[in-house]
């Protein structure tokens, strides 16, 4: 592993960042919001940084290997995280504390969409607009978008898409060049975004708020220009326009490659991981619906268009909200906060444990029930017409027990900083599904949490964006040995 070619990387990625506030900075000057000068601040000391780590190392070449790969994304995501705050703690408003502007930034970039900000709809439209850019730019991976760039400047970026791209099966490319492959995500990535802003504007959005909500909407991430979110228009075409695009934005990209590739719509019927999501959005939607009616929360069409938003935005961890389903009747808000545990498909823009993998251990506990019947059998595991290597199964069962001891062990921490057990059981599955809302005290935000539990929020939105292991084997002896 090269020390110096880390850093090259790192400098260089971080000047590139640095780029993506000049649109908030022509925002400010467009709406005359005066804190232009925070973003001006924020990219010098941004790309000065990244300048300071590239320069000394830009001799540096070295074909990267896997654990490079490991290092960079969880030092990059780091380390923007970090600068990404920047302007949240030099802009005048909102003025936050470092801890908050870190929380909102991570939050922002892992496309969690927690915040600790009340008053959205006073902000200065430039911080109004910088949110849901976060949320644009961690959607598909920054360092995604990176591995169309590196190969150009001499660094290989298979590593760095194989530790970035969510889901078990992460060494199928779409294309047999991978710099193609990461292109290709981000042109179908741009696509999906111009349509939803086209949408939004046309069912009666203004311009700056059907951008701002396409970026969060395409990248299943949840921050809104308003307090009120989606529920702040009152129009069912938006949210419908919103749950065509959170389910289309929550299905594998390399799937609607695929599709768009061979001309096909059969391409997504074929696909078991979606037909399973589109069967379990059904049937989550259908319950929520019913109940919503038969207790009588909503006399009218009202409870058929919240519960469909509601559930699809809850289980694609989305985050959008219409109404506050946490005060819902009976076990709703349970029921629907446990099925973003489930979450995205792999290969998608969402959070949670990704279908594919919940599909798998259905597959594996029906394959155990069945070796008790038949004892001497050799059954395999098949995703559609595909078995599936052992290995896979293995890593899978890794990844849910992981997943389960760090959730217990952050859930611990957060209520030994007092809080209780329902907002800090929430608040930490919420992170760690790169969610947003949750129950009890973080219901409607996380401003009043103690800043301990913050911290560890933060940690938990890096794990589940960066699906934990990435994060984890950097902790491990073996990774530094030579």
């Amino acid at each position: 592993m090269s020390l110096r070619v880390t850093l090259r990387i790192l400098g260089l990625l971080l000047m590139l960042f640095s780029l993506t506030l000049a649109p908030p900075i022509l925002i400010s000057l467009l709406f005359d919001d005066a804190v232009w000068d925070a973003f001006v601040i924020a990219m010098a000391i941004t790309f000065v940084t990244g300048a300071v780590i590239y320069l000394p190392n830009h001799r540096a070449r070295k074909e990267l290997r896997t654990r490079d790969g490991f290092l960079i994304t969880v030092l990059f995501w780091s380390v923007l995280g970090l600068f990404g705050s920047l302007p949240l703690m030099l802009a005048s408003d909102p003025a936050l504390s470092w801890t908050d502007a870190v929380f909102e930034s991570f939050s922002g970039l892992t496309t969690t969409g927690a915040t600790v900000i009340t008053g959205i709809d006073l902000l200065p439209d430039s911080i109004r607009y910088y949110r849901q850019q976060l949320q644009w730019l961690g959607g598909m991976g920054i360092v995604v978008l990176a591995v169309a760039i590196l190969p150009t400047l001499g660094i290989g970026g298979m590593q760095l898409y194989r530790t970035e791209i969510p889901g078990p099966l992460k060494d199928s490319k779409l294309t047999p060049r991978i710099t193609e492959t990461a292109k290709a995500l981000w042109y179908i990535y741009a696509a999906l975004t111009l349509t939803c802003f086209a949408a939004y504007w046309l069912a009666g959005m203004n311009w700056f708020d059907a951008l701002g909500h396409s970026f969060s909407t395409v990248a299943i991430g949840g921050f809104s220009t308003y307090d009120a979110s989606i529920g702040y228009f009152d129009s069912a075409a938006i949210e419908m326009i919103c749950v065509v695009f959170m389910i289309l934005s929550s299905l594998s990209f390399g799937l609607h490659f695929a599709a768009w590739r061979e001309k096909r719509l059969g391409q997504y019927l074929r696909d078991p991981e979606f037909r399973f999501f589109i069967l379990f959005l059904t049937l989550l939607s259908l319950v929520t619906i019913v109940t919503l009616l038969v207790s009588r929360t909503y006399y009218d069409l009202t409870g058929v268009r919240h519960g469909l938003f509601e559930a699809v935005s809850i289980a694609s961890t989305s985050g959008f909200g219409v109404a506050d389903f946490s005060i819902w009747p009976g076990a709703l808000p349970f029921m629907l906060f446990v099925a973003a545990f489930v979450g995205a498909c792999s290969g998608s823009a969402g959070g949670g444990m990704k279908v594919i993998r919940i599909l798998l251990i259905l597959k594996q506990g029906m394959r155990e029930v069945l070796r008790l019947i038949h004892p001497n059998a050799v059954i395999s595991i098949k995703v559609g017409r595909m078995s599936v290597p052992d290995s896979v199964s293995q890593a899978v069962w890794g990844f849910f027990s992981v997943y389960v001891m760090l959730f217990f062990l952050m859930l611990v921490g957060m209520l030994a900083t007092g809080l209780d057990q329902v907002t800090a059981w929430s608040a930490v599955g919420s992170a760690l599904n790169n969610l947003g809302p949750g129950l009890g005290e973080v219901s409607n935000h996380y401003g009043n949490i103690p800043p301990a539990a913050k911290w560890i929020l933060v940690l938990a939105m890096v794990l589940g964006r960066l699906e934990i292991f990435t994060v984890l084997v950097l902790f491990t002896p073996a990774f530094w040995r030579r």
